[in-house]
């Protein structure tokens, strides 16, 4: 069975299971509480289905809201390069309102990762490898879900592009592209990254500072984020905070790798994107996007 087989076959037990949940519900008296059906995926879509709304703005995280100066848009198209971390920011607060978001086409995407920046993981649904039916698996759960995340296997042309747009308008879901995106409301991308903890030949890396540059509507600026902080949080970096070649505990400027002096050190780092937990040195649960 392919992906986009299992996606329509996900939708419809969805659609048979709430028909039934009301068939039995008429039948039963107002005064028996009903059982709740087991949390399966197919129950999963189901409450997606129903909770979804068509809102143009959604729940954004502050530091998002200051990159994007203004809410994210339901119906719109956000392309990001350069950092899974950025897009699961932009995940955490819709999810954190009660949306249901989708990752399709990322296989190593990192879960707890996602968790420790917001995500419910409990209206989290994972569609790792849609092989070639991507476009058509994007677009079946569009009709359920909030926000969708997806790595498109190659270049989208201007018509799959339109055709789903109409989509996400009518639904008023928003669309995360990991990668280019024709006609998207904005593109963004991590141009540079400065990590923070690392001292000489010690310590771990505690927070990083990722220079965003946005692009939309005719308009490019670039913004600074905790991509995280040391305390964990994401947040816009106040002037304060900027960290100045030369400080201790600078670990990497631009993308460029600097060893902790130890060979085959954790502290070593390289900036791919990559989300990191405070206080703790990189493991497998974080997810390096190339």
């Amino acid at each position: 069975m392919t992906a986009l087989d299992q996606a329509r076959s996900l939708l419809a037990r969805a659609k048979e299971q709430k028909a039934a949940r009301l068939r039995e519900a008429e039948e039963e008296s107002a005064a028996v509480r009903t059982v709740p059906a087991p949390r399966t995926t197919e129950t999963r879509v189901q409450q997606a289905l129903d909770t979804a709304t068509v809102e143009r703005a959604l729940p954004t995280l502050p530091a998002v809201s200051d990159l994007l100066s203004g809410s994210l848009k339901g119906g719109s198209v956000y392309s990001v390069r350069g950092s899974t971390a950025l897009v699961m920011a932009m995940m955490a607060g819709p999810s954190a309102e009660g949306a249901w978001c989708g990752v399709v086409g990322l296989p190593s995407f990192g879960a707890e990762a996602a968790r420790e920046f917001g995500v419910d993981l409990e209206r989290l649904v994972l569609v790792p490898d849609p092989e070639r039916d991507w476009l058509s698996v994007v677009a079946a759960l569009v009709d359920a879900l909030t926000v969708v995340v997806v790595r498109p296997p190659g270049e989208v042309t201007p018509g799959e592009a339109s055709r789903l747009a109409a989509r996400l308008r009518t639904r008023g879901a928003m669309l995360i592209a990991v990668g280019s995106w024709p006609g998207s409301e904005a593109r963004l991308e991590v141009q540079g990254n400065v990590w923070t903890g690392l001292g000489a030949g010690e310590g771990y890396l505690a927070g990083r500072q990722a220079t965003v540059a946005v692009t939309g509507r005719g308009a490019s600026r670039q913004h600074q984020l905790w991509l995280p902080a040391v305390d964990g949080s994401i947040r816009s970096v106040r002037p304060i905070d900027l960290v100045q070649p030369g400080d201790p505990g600078r670990a990497v400027e631009s993308g460029r790798a600097v060893d902790s002096g130890r060979p085959g050190d954790l502290g070593r780092a390289v900036d791919s994107g990559w989300p990191l937990d405070a206080g703790r040195p990189v493991d497998e649960r974080w997810e390096a996007v190339g």
